[in-house]
């Protein structure tokens, strides 16, 4: 979640890059660093830590500029030190970049630099882009270089570029995380995301995959990789920074749902290693003996959180093979719970801020228990009463429904299982690598299941009247059935319960019949036939049945009557996956009930995004 900023117009550099970067702090970051050119001569400063430390670095030793870059580093490859900050520079010094990605194949490329004589300074894989560039260097500008450079380049990554040697020049470049920029009165913008420019300019440009802006003086040239020219549609931005983040949609819970693939990917980001089959989460602050000490996890959460905590039980017990089990936080904290320096104590909580999980955390740590919290805000009190966390990276999540926010804890507690499966040997790397290549297509899973938005428009068109809905899903999806049910209450205000499909003969079944939709969450796992035979016992009793399975299986079309009943297909994927796919349909069904019945989707009555109260 790294935050670049770009200027070039005739303000002083400094101040805007700062203000940049101060707007894009919620990103979360541990350095920060400028670079600016001033008379045919690039200087930069950088610093660890947060950015009053940058700050003091540039008023104790002052730099003024015409043009210039900054950032904002979350460590990935390397040590949050001064070193590793970014902007990083080739040999000569005269080509600096800022970058948010990973490059996939650097160390191959930095070999093949270093043999060709390229001396490297830091441990990221930043420094290799600078140094590519360097060598495709030629007499044809900027631009070019970097688009040699990138056919070499593995991964996904957004890059801003300055060279002294082709001065009066930014070169922007987007292969996955986003780039906005920002067309002023004689003034260019580039940045990570619109909050860092929006008191300057509100015309804005959002680059898209694999595009190029080149911006000079005289404005700003939008090309694809091989430079061909591509449509730049300007949008007038009429909000205030916050409703700017809306970039269009209607809400922002749907903006949000469709975030869902980016904030898997940010997630995932330079956690993992396919070459190794290796998970990185060195924020966790426990060493492997550490994990390998653990006998029980507890996972406290409230709310959806404690829907992703239930989901991560199965995903822990079959990788790590620990018993795990999950408590709200709101009862935690007044039973007399057993916790011990044995107990590995999980907090999920999207704020950080949530009361009953925070006192539910420190109940744990009364009794030794070591602490982790998976979090979406940096610096927020979760992760500063745990030993360690793991950051989901989603971004922010203005709607009060979360929705990117949940399926990036999912993301994160799939990482968090690996990663004990590796710490406690039961999962070695052999094993450990079908889950993290799976993990890595999730983010394109993802893109393709928000497909079946308009499928999931009708359905909700077809049963926005009904009073009462039942989820049933089975295994590691019922805590999904949960879920898609909070969804629709929380911003339709419809009744609707959710249950494990096997509960369904033990009271349930009562409340079914003719104007009862029921949402089936059915997958073509080990469990399928059964879901099966929950559908026919609801239909002998009248029930619609709206099932979300995975495409390859027709068995459902045999067995429901389609005038009545409704089968959404999603994208196959492997068994512990299936619940972060199953959540979008569930999500949007819920969005577009809401939407059709009059609500108010973002911030439905009596909710609030954060419980910070009992």
């Amino acid at each position: 979640m790294c935050g670049i900023i770009g200027y070039l117009g005739p303000k002083d550099v400094v101040p805007v890059l700062v203000d940049g970067l101060r707007r894009l702090e919620y990103r979360g970051y541990d350095s920060a660093g400028v670079a600016v050119v001033n008379h045919g001569r690039i200087d930069l400063r950088r610093s660890a830590g947060k950015l009053s430390n940058l700050e003091a670095a540039i008023h104790n030793d002052p730099l003024e500029g015409s043009y210039g870059i900054g950032h904002t580093r979350w460590a990935t490859h390397g040590r949050p030190t001064e070193e590793n900050a970014h902007p990083h520079r080739d040999c000569t010094g005269k080509i600096v970049v800022v970058h948010n990605g990973i490059i996939e194949n650097y160390l191959d490329l930095k070999r093949e630099l270093q043999a060709q004589g390229h001396t490297f300074v830091t441990e990221t894989d930043t420094e290799i882009v600078a140094h590519l560039v360097e060598r495709e260097t030629k007499a044809d500008g900027l631009e070019n270089a970097v688009r040699r450079a990138l056919m070499l380049m593995r991964g996904l990554f957004a890059l801003v570029l300055i060279s002294s040697d082709d001065p009066e020049k930014i070169v922007a470049v987007r292969k996955g995380p986003p780039i906005v920029v920002g067309l002023g009165d004689g003034e260019f913008f580039v940045a990570s995301d619109t909050p860092a420019i929006l008191s300057h300019t509100r015309d804005v440009v959002f680059l898209g995959d694999e595009e190029m802006a080149v911006i000079t003086r005289t404005g700003v040239v939008f090309t694809d990789f091989f430079g061909r020219p591509v449509s730049a549609v300007t949008q007038r931005v009429l909000w205030d920074p916050i409703m700017a983040e809306k970039a269009g949609y209607k809400h922002f819970m749907l903006k949000e749902i469709f975030e869902q693939p980016s904030a898997a990917r940010e997630t995932i980001l330079g956690r993992v290693s396919q070459d190794t089959a290796t998970v990185f989460l060195e924020e966790m602050n426990l060493s492997n003996a550490q994990l390998r000490d653990i006998d029980r996890v507890t996972i406290l959460a409230c709310g959806t959180s404690w829907h992703a905590g239930l989901v991560g039980k199965f995903m822990i017990e079959q990788l790590a093979r620990v018993p795990v089990e999950v408590d709200y936080g709101s009862e935690y904290r007044y039973r007399n719970p057993i916790a011990s320096a044995k107990t590995l104590a999980i907090v999920i909580t999207q704020s950080g801020e949530t009361a009953d999980t925070l006192a539910a955390l420190r109940e744990a740590k009364k009794g030794g228990a070591p602490s982790i919290a998976i979090c979406n805000v940096v610096g927020s009190m979760a992760t500063r009463e745990t030993n360690g966390t793991v950051y989901t990276h989603a971004g922010p999540e203005i709607g009060v429904a979360s929705t990117k926010a949940f399926t990036s804890q999912l993301v994160a507690l799939y990482l968090l299982a690996l990663r004990l499966g590796q710490a406690r040997g039961t999962l070695s790397p052999d094993e450990a690598r079908p889950h993290i290549d799976a993990l890595l297509q999730l983010p394109v899973l993802l893109e393709q299941t928000l497909a079946v938005a308009p499928e999931i428009e009708q359905v909700a068109a077809r049963f926005h009247a009904r009073t009462d809905f039942l989820y049933l899903g089975r295994g590691i999806n019922y805590p999904i059935a949960l879920e898609g049910a909070l969804k629709l209450k929380e911003i339709s205000y419809i009744h609707a319960e959710g249950y494990p499909a096997g509960e369904m003969k033990h009271g349930p079944i009562a409340l079914i019949d003719e104007k009862m939709p029921i949402v089936t969450i059915a997958p073509h796992d080990r469990v399928f036939e059964k879901m099966i035979s929950n559908m026919q016992e609801a239909k002998a009793r009248g029930g619609s049945v709206i099932a979300l399975t995975t495409k390859g299986d027709d068995k459902l079309a045999a067995i429901l009557d389609l005038s009545r009943d409704v089968i959404i297909e999603i994208p196959a994927s492997p068994e512990l996956l299936t619940p972060i796919l199953m959540a979008i349909p569930l999500q949007l069904l819920a969005y577009h009930v809401a939407v059709r019945r009059g609500c108010d989707v973002d911030q439905p009555r009596n909710l609030a995004k954060s419980v910070t109260v009992e």
